[in-house]
């Protein structure tokens, strides 16, 4: 695997030592949460920076307001550290921090289960070895060799998760129509946050035959724009109001059902239905596409 950011302007490399210091910072502050065995023992065993980045191919759109985002897998030791509940401190450090200018989403997995999916030949994370550039390894841990999966195995595989998550998807965009004309609002926006959480698990799903086991639709929607830029336009950034529209879908997981104080409007809703069904098109044609072959 590569180790040099020399592809990378000086600026960016220093991003990403501030990243990876922040990362590690985080991970010692949230041990304590974890199981007693886990908190003497967890460890950071590689960080590697996946994407546009890696590849050196990256976007920043002043126009638009696109940027592309700086995608990290984490792979450590224990299955438990993998828990997102462990990196909530360190997401909200990263997207806040002054000395960082593009968002990052975080990958993380155990070991165990990465080197059981390349054995498989899942395409993610081969595509990831291939490509990926290692920020910090831990000595003696290394990645297994991926292993070929023929086309056959893929297209099923494919198939199955494609007609499993897109139809889910779809179900929660109309019940989401549903409630906002019940005038339903918190009802609707958890709807809405998951007809875009599976919208964007079937095309990752159906790409790649891998999605992460999180709710955050920030990191599956910079995950997914990374496999197909179509999906890009459909979520309108350059606009501060727009992006904050995003953010309180984001946030519509947990304070949607949960949070007293969580508030959107019926012409908030609006909006984001019509975003996520425009999503939700793109999804389709992309993976059709993949699936026939094209």
């Amino acid at each position: 695997m590569k180790t040099s950011l020399e592809h990378l302007p000086v600026s960016k490399q220093r991003e990403l030592e501030r990243i990876v210091e922040i990362l590690f910072a985080e991970f010692e502050a949230a041990l304590p949460k974890a199981s007693s065995k886990v908190r003497k023992t967890g460890r950071i065993l590689k960080i590697i920076l996946f994407g546009s980045f890696a590849r050196g191919g990256w976007v920043d759109d002043r126009k638009s307001g696109y940027k592309s985002d700086y995608d990290l897998l984490i792979i450590v030791n224990a299955r438990d550290l993998a828990d997102p509940c462990h990196w909530e401190a360190a997401e909200d450090r990263l997207l806040f921090d002054p000395q960082i200018e593009h968002e990052v989403q975080l990958v993380i997995e155990p070991l165990e289960r990465v080197n059981d999916l390349l054995a498989k030949g899942q395409y993610f994370f081969t595509d990831i070895k291939k490509e990926g550039v290692a920020l910090y390894e831990r000595k003696g841990h290394k990645l297994a060799e991926p292993q070929p999966l023929n086309d056959d195995e893929y297209r099923d595989m494919a198939t199955k998760y494609f007609e499993g998550a897109l139809p889910f998807a779809r179900e929660q965009l109309e019940g989401a129509r549903f409630h906002i004309g019940e005038s339903k609002v918190k009802s609707a926006a958890f709807a809405l946050h998951q007809a875009t959480e599976h919208a964007y698990r079937a095309l990752l799903l159906t790409l790649t035959l891998y999605s992460p086991a999180i709710h955050n639709i920030r990191t599956l929607r910079g995950l997914a724009e990374e496999l197909d830029p179509r999906l890009i336009d459909a979520w309108p950034r350059y606009h501060r109001a727009d992006r904050r529209k995003f953010e309180l879908l984001r946030r519509a997981y947990v304070e949607a059902r949960y949070s007293e104080h969580y508030e959107i409007t019926a012409e908030e809703l609006e909006w984001l239905e019509a975003r996520v069904r425009a999503l939700q098109e793109v999804v389709d044609a992309v993976c059709q596409e993949r699936l026939s072959g094209a």
